[in-house]
């Protein structure tokens, strides 16, 4: 992504109702697992961007935020981070069976991760026998839009594709939902109107929004953290998948 593009993540990721709202469903979706905060795992989060993810898995253990932007990574540091690394989610620096878990969050999707596949083979090899993947993606590639030109996306997935990619990867697949389908409609007429309109001018998604807004739309995440405690759902703007090695 653009530096401007981490900066605008940096500023908004403690507070915007997507980071805030997916951040919950992730954590939330890794305490069902024995996953549990205080369990003394060590944690890589692959591709973790200006760190906002790092706080919340620290409290599962040691935890390693890799990433191949230097400018991210400075961003991590500002936040206070200091377990960081520089490096491609293709080519990890660990040994085969380090880590408890593995976490990768919106990253396997973007123009850098070339070899998708490649990527998840990385994660399998670094993992201990036992461990898990945690792993969510930008779903429906004809979801596209100007929000994908801004960020440099690659491709955006099905549930089915990607259980078959982590299945080719060693993995045996544990849990695989859609996420943030209760503003799915929204996002459609949303693109439908770029496309009525034919604007293809880079614009990232990640705005500020009113305080008001902001509010409602994380309490509609926050429904649907309740709801995939038991329950998938069918359709989504994001695919999620936990992955045992």
């Amino acid at each position: 992504m653009q530096p401007e593009e981490y900066e605008r993540v940096y500023a908004l990721e403690d507070s915007h109702w997507w980071y805030v709202g997916m951040r919950d469903i992730s954590l939330s979706l890794l305490d069902s697992t024995n996953a549990k905060a205080g369990r003394g795992l060590i944690v890589l989060d692959a591709g973790c961007g200006t760190g906002g993810m790092l706080p919340d898995l620290a409290k599962y253990g040691r935890v390693l935020g890799c990433d191949i932007s230097p400018h991210a990574l400075a961003l991590s540091q500002k936040r206070g981070e200091t377990s960081l690394c520089q490096s491609s989610v293709e080519n990890l620096p660990f040994a085969e069976g380090s880590f408890d878990l593995v976490t990768s969050f919106d990253v396997l999707y973007h123009l850098q991760v070339k070899e998708d596949q490649r990527a998840l083979a990385e994660y399998y090899r670094i993992l201990k026998k036992g461990g898990r993947l945690l792993l969510r993606v930008a779903a429906y590639d004809w979801l596209r839009g100007r929000h994908d030109l801004a960020i440099h996306t690659r491709h955006r997935y099905t549930a089915p594709e990607l259980a078959k990619k982590m299945a080719q990867a060693g993995f045996t697949l544990e849990r695989l939902t859609y996420a943030n389908t209760f503003l799915f409609p929204l996002a459609v007429m949303k693109r439908l109107g770029e496309w009525i309109t034919k604007s293809q001018e880079p614009r990232s998604d990640v705005q500020p929004v009113p305080r008001w807004a902001n509010r409602l739309l994380a309490e509609v995440l926050y429904l649907e953290k309740k709801w995939l405690r038991r329950f998938d759902l069918p359709f989504g703007l994001s695919v999620i998948a936990m992955g045992r090695k």
